[in-house]
């Protein structure tokens, strides 16, 4: 049975898609079968794997609204063990259309149940609002991964997400825990960097990750070539970071 985990913070740029598509190729990397969810009505996720989303015919989207196969919509990448749930600009009425329909805070739970004995890992992309979708996730999930950007407003906005996830504990997913907190575009030539990531670990404690993820070229590179940072420049400290936090998420 595979664990579930959201990538969420509806705080933009502070790093998801980026953790999601490398954590999810160093997982693979590591021998772990992985479910790749893209649920973020922008496909970032999907097109960061070189998958053309204008060419697909299922997609996320089919699969919560009309009811359709989950495997039917599954896409291989071109890493080995990593697999797609990709997503579509649709995605974005489907909160709408979902509006009158019962247990509708379910209906990904229910996608990924088909599948979720396939997988060791299935890691779900969320988009960057604590919409409907995003609730949908957040109950599907067994744990939440929290990427935090090493900027002034860092923890701006956590305790609504807190609290979100505090809401859905106690009415949707009593289950869901808090997986961890990974900082990101860390700088440790900034001093801001420093004083952000000791604010971080003063607050959440043993919470937050040992593993740190730098700022580097390499991972905003990646993705414009359909490539993770993994296969793109194996030897950057881009994909030493997600290796490591990849390690790190096993051992925990």
């Amino acid at each position: 049975m595979s664990k579930i985990i959201s990538i969420a913070n509806q705080k933009g740029g502070v790093g998801k898609t980026t953790t999601s598509i490398n954590l999810s190729a160093a997982l693979a990397k590591a021998g772990k079968r992985v479910l790749l969810v893209d649920a973020d009505p922008q496909a970032n996720t999907s097109s960061g794997l070189g998958i053309e989303i204008q060419h697909l015919e299922r997609t996320i989207y089919e699969c919560m609204i009309n009811g359709i196969d989950t495997r039917s919509a599954v896409v291989a990448t071109h890493v080995e063990n990593l697999y797609v749930l990709p997503s579509h600009i649709d995605l974005v009425g489907a909160e709408i259309e979902m509006r009158d329909i019962d247990n509708r805070e379910n209906r990904m739970k229910n996608v990924l149940n088909q599948v979720r004995g396939e997988y060791d890992y299935i890691i779900i992309d969320c988009s960057p609002s604590l919409g409907l979708i995003t609730i949908n996730a957040l109950t599907a999930s067994d744990s939440v991964i929290i990427p935090v950007q090493c900027e002034f407003f860092a923890l701006e906005g956590i305790a609504k997400l807190l609290n979100t996830i505090k809401i859905i504990k106690s009415n949707l997913n009593p289950a869901l825990q808090i997986e961890g907190f990974v900082l990101t575009m860390y700088d440790n030539r900034l001093r801001l960097s420093n004083q952000v990531y000791e604010e971080v670990k003063r607050h959440f404690g043993d919470l937050v990750f040992n593993t740190v993820i730098g700022r580097n070229v390499r991972l905003s590179e990646a993705p414009s070539h359909g490539m993770s940072v993994l296969e793109y420049d194996p030897s950057s400290k881009g994909a030493r970071g997600y290796i490591s936090l990849a390690k790190e998420l096993i051992a925990r």
